[in-house]
């Protein structure tokens, strides 16, 4: 018998695999939440499926997504990066990878993590919607709203509401899998 998979991922084996293993698993790492921060910014304004492609290319190209390491890129590993053709090749987005891995380890100090600062929205809680459809996801919400504007006060770029709230599905903050998908109660 075959799973029922929540819509937006049928018909491509990456979409699935992601799907089927990542995507809503919360997250408490503060390794993976940057790296699908980084992600989640690079995506503004193109299909995930573009990302989930080029996802290797962005871990060699970025150090592993090593904030550590990214926060003291200098102007020459910069431009290599530009040059880059198997990443996102966005300026913008680049010079924000490296600011807001320095504003990452700044929420760090503060919070003692990355993660306790992000789920401290949530109450450490993932929120349980009941979709559906996955078409009614809302593309953002007054909560995602609220961390967008927290994280740009404190520096951030390409943290748009919308990028929020992709990342908070992504990352299990939210369980927006539809409720006949087979991941929705298993994560």
């Amino acid at each position: 018998m075959e799973k029922h998979r929540c819509g937006w991922c049928l018909g491509d084996p990456i979409y699935e695999a992601y799907h089927d293993t990542e995507w809503g698993v919360p997250i408490k790492d503060d390794d993976t939440l940057f790296e699908f921060l980084i992600l989640e910014t690079f995506q503004a304004g193109l299909s995930w499926i573009t990302i989930l492609r080029k996802r290797d290319n962005f871990r060699k190209a970025f150090d592993e997504f090593d904030y550590k390491k990214i926060a003291n890129y200098q102007q020459e590993k910069i431009d290599s990066l530009l040059e880059d053709a198997g990443i996102i090749r966005n300026k913008l987005k680049v010079n924000a990878t490296v600011t807001n891995a320095k504003a990452f380890m700044e929420v760090q100090k503060e919070f003692g993590s990355f993660s306790d600062y992000i789920w401290g929205f949530v109450d450490g809680k993932p929120i349980k919607n009941a979709l559906t459809n996955y078409k009614l996801a809302p593309p953002k919400t007054d909560l995602s709203d609220a961390i967008s504007k927290d994280l740009k006060k404190r520096g951030f770029k390409f943290v748009g509401s919308t990028v929020i709230y992709a990342h908070m599905q992504a990352t299990g903050m939210v369980n927006d899998h539809e409720v006949n998908c087979f991941r929705y109660n298993e994560v």
